[in-house]
């Protein structure tokens, strides 16, 4: 008996330490005016029967209890919720807000939230609707106080976040095209729901991630022997197609596959465990009984084989269905750019490219004739030809050629400086330097060349002072 109270003891002790937990965490996420006595006696009050009394009070409490609702349910990680749930969450010391069903109705204007009824019934939800139990018409509650002017919210009437389902749905379709299972065009729901384990936590919201998926035409689903299946959209198509019977045929192949997958492993154990325990048994010196277990690993061995043979052949016919479907999309690839072509070239034939050849040679022949033209022909200056080669001819004539018969004058100056005029010729003739009698290695022709140069060099020099006077005559 003590040892019952003991235990109970602890695990009393064990539940006060968990809730209390848990109230330490649900208060970390909520806004710090919830520690706030006045304010939140403020919020928890109901709202105005009219907005327009009070515009400020009414819409202050709409932005407080709005995104706490959704935050409650993200943390949650579920996508519905219901009055009752939210008066219960939202307890604080011992009393519930009393304006969440204006809230509610707030949130259903602004399409934040809506009733599961309706969500479903927007789209052909099929056995999703039983997933999560709802009626494709309303509650009986609901119309009545529809019809009585009440905009009560019944309490167990379950709402669906409409920003929370979405978040769902786009984790949930990532989730399956990363995994094996994007390879198969159907998956059951008992796969999806081991898949889904970290997103959805329980069966509702996957159903209403499903709902979602269903109504963005990214998923499909089906009932097919009992089985519930869901087709999701391959990433780049637009929108799903049916469950089609090649669907339902593919799945079944890759169901008898992965059974044959299962039972061929589990013969191969056998197979093995047999030949252990045969090992074992002739250790022993139980020769007989180890020759039973092996004639009965044989049979299963067989059997293994048999089966191996039929998994292949699933295979391949598997293998052939894909190499098929890939062949429906090159032909429907080639019969597109076919299309396109034919597009593309109507109107073109070959004769008028031959044409439109002609017309760009004829018109590149013109251009080279035109540029010849431009070429060859000279500008006229206003003055003839001829006067300018009697003007040029004029000009020649005026030069001055050298020659040898022009002499210099003869300069009428003494030719002997001033300091020698008192001196005698012979005098002056014995002062010069005596000529030298060797011979200067010097022959007479290139004495006459190097004669020749000099004329010719002092003539251009002459020449050109000459030019240099003409030039200087203007500014005399």
């Amino acid at each position: 008996m003590g040892l019952l109270t003991e235990k109970f003891i602890r695990q009393l002790l064990e539940l006060q330490i968990t809730m209390s937990v848990s109230v330490q965490k649900t208060d970390v996420w909520l806004p710090p005016d919830w520690e706030d006595d006045e304010r939140m006696a403020f919020l928890f009050s109901a709202f105005k029967e009219n907005r327009d009394v009070d515009c400020t009070d009414w819409d202050g409490k709409i932005d407080f209890w709005s995104p706490l609702i959704i935050e409650h349910c993200r943390r949650r990680g579920s996508v519905c919720v219901n009055l009752q749930e939210l008066n219960e969450s939202f307890r604080r010391k011992g009393s519930v807000p009393l304006g969440l069903s204006t809230v509610i109705h707030s949130m259903m204007r602004s399409g934040k939230v809506q009733k599961e009824s309706d969500f479903a019934a927007s789209v052909d939800s099929g056995w999703l609707s039983w997933g999560v139990g709802l009626l494709l018409v309303r509650p009986l509650k609901w119309t009545l106080s529809t019809l009585l002017g009440s905009g009560r919210v019944p309490l167990e009437e379950s709402f669906v976040v409409i920003e929370l389902v979405k978040e769902k749905a786009a984790a949930l379709l990532a989730a399956y095209r990363s995994s094996p299972l994007a390879e198969r065009s159907l998956v059951s729901f008992q796969e999806l729901r081991a898949l889904s384990s970290h997103i959805c936590p329980d069966e509702s919201a996957l159903c209403m991630a499903l709902l979602q998926l269903q109504r963005e035409k990214q998923v499909t689903v089906s009932l097919h022997e009992g089985e519930k299946l869901v087709k999701f959209s391959h990433a780049g198509q637009g929108r799903i197609s049916p469950v089609s019977e090649v669907d339902l045929g593919i799945y079944q192949l890759q169901r008898s596959e992965k059974l044959l997958e299962e039972r061929v492993e589990a013969l191969g154990q056998e197979v093995e465990k047999c030949k252990q325990q045969a090992k074992t048994l002739l250790k022993e010196g139980k020769k007989s009984q180890a020759l039973r277990c092996l004639r009965g690993g044989k049979r299963v061995e067989k059997k293994a084989d048999r089966l191996f043979a039929q998994l292949e052949t699933v295979k391949g016919i598997l293998e052939r269905i894909a190499n098929s479907q890939t062949d429906r999309l090159v032909m429907q690839a080639y019969q597109a750019g076919v299309a396109a072509l034919r597009i593309s070239l109507k109107g073109v034939t070959v004769e008028r490219a031959e044409n439109l050849v002609d017309q760009i040679q004829e018109l590149c022949d013109t251009q080279d004739e035109v540029n010849q033209t431009l070429a060859s022909g000279t500008l006229d200056s206003g003055a003839d030809s001829d006067e300018l080669e009697e003007e040029l001819k004029s000009l020649l004539e005026k030069t001055i050629p050298y020659s040898n018969d022009v002499l210099p004058e003869v300069p009428t100056h003494p030719v002997f400086p001033a300091k020698m005029t008192a001196m005698s010729v012979d005098d002056f003739v014995q002062s010069l330097p005596h000529v030298p009698n060797a011979s200067l290695g010097i022959t007479d022709e290139e004495l006459d060349r190097e004669l020749s140069r000099l004329s010719v060099s002092d003539t251009a020099v002459q020449m050109g002072n000459v030019s240099s006077h003409r030039r200087l005559e203007p500014a005399q």
